[in-house]
């Protein structure tokens, strides 16, 4: 879509913005299936939710269509990640906050002495934060806060939601943390499509690699798979990873490259990276997917 008819489109749907549903429930829009999941568990039944993007959906290629234009405009909240994740969408977000609707990044309530940076991103920093469990607490934390300064009548009911999807994350992360523990120092190098693991690396003590960088906007070259896979061999890795999210045609070239070289390299799984799987299923919540991409690195790396 041209920049000049979005403009157009966002304008003709603000004039026709229809009023609150008349149950009084907040309208909340997200953008990434992590959030969504995450605005769910703290919004539940108190709040109309729509998410733009779903399993597989890349947020660094996604572009905004007519229906997300008017989803976004009659929004009262609306919360995606920040840090130029959803980079095409930039323009869309403005228009929104011009328009007084409450637009919340969440990755950048963070303090940005706590991100990784990178001179290759729009934002000068890497925006996969969701994959540090206490970074997406201070999502939850983020979201509520919102929902009741948007909706005080509902304080407790948010309040309890996020105590108790706080009590699950921390869960999570110590079982987590329990199973890496079984994979030697050594061996804990992630190979992967592109460079959505940093934070998880940085969490749980992984050297993460990513062939394609921190965007999938930018294509792999023949040197960078050629340069990936001479440290595949030097280091003696056994798998590297597919991601839900990209297009696997890079990390099979990959694979062949090493090959070639008389280094057995297998695929050691699929990964959920900028997505997560399926609704109604463990992979399409963050908590499950979490876990099953651990369990997939596990049993790939031992």
């Amino acid at each position: 879509m041209k920049k000049g008819m979005l403009f157009i489109l966002i304008t003709l749907f603000f004039c026709c913005k229809s009023e609150k549903k008349e149950d009084g429930k907040l309208n909340v829009v997200t953008t990434t299936s992590m959030i969504t999941d995450l605005v769910s568990n703290i919004g539940g039944d108190r709040i109309h939710l729509q998410g733009l993007m779903g399993s597989g959906v890349d947020p660094h290629l996604y572009k905004a269509s007519e229906g997300d234009v008017s989803k976004l405009s009659n929004a009262d909240l609306i919360f995606y990640n920040g840090l130029h994740l959803e980079g095409k969408l930039v323009e869309v977000f403005e228009k929104m906050q011009s328009q007084n609707i409450t637009t919340i990044a969440l990755a950048e309530h963070i303090d940005k002495s706590r991100l990784i940076g990178s001179d290759y991103f729009a934002s000068n920093y890497d925006p996969h934060v969701w994959f540090d469990i206490e970074y997406f607490k201070e999502f939850a934390q983020q979201v509520a806060y919102t929902l009741i300064q948007n909706d005080p009548e509902n304080e407790q009911y948010y309040s309890d939601n996020r105590s108790a999807y706080h009590k699950k994350l921390d869960v999570l992360h110590e079982k987590l943390k329990s199973k890496i523990e079984t994979i030697p120092i050594e061996k804990r190098i992630l190979v992967t499509a592109h460079d959505a693991f940093n934070y998880f690396g940085k969490a749980f003590g992984f050297e993460v690699v990513g062939l394609q960088g921190l965007s999938t906007a930018t294509e792999a070259g023949v040197q960078d798979v050629q340069k990936l896979a001479a440290f595949i061999i030097e280091k003696n890795i056994k798998a590297i990873f597919v991601e839900s999210s990209v297009p696997k045609r890079t990390i099979e070239a990959l694979q062949a490259a090493v090959n070639s070289k008389g280094h057995n390299v297998q695929i050691g799984g699929t990964l959920y990276s900028d997505a997560l799987g399926n609704a109604g299923t463990i992979e399409g919540t963050y908590l499950g997917m979490f876990e099953y991409n651990v369990n997939t690195i596990i049993n790939a790396l031992q």
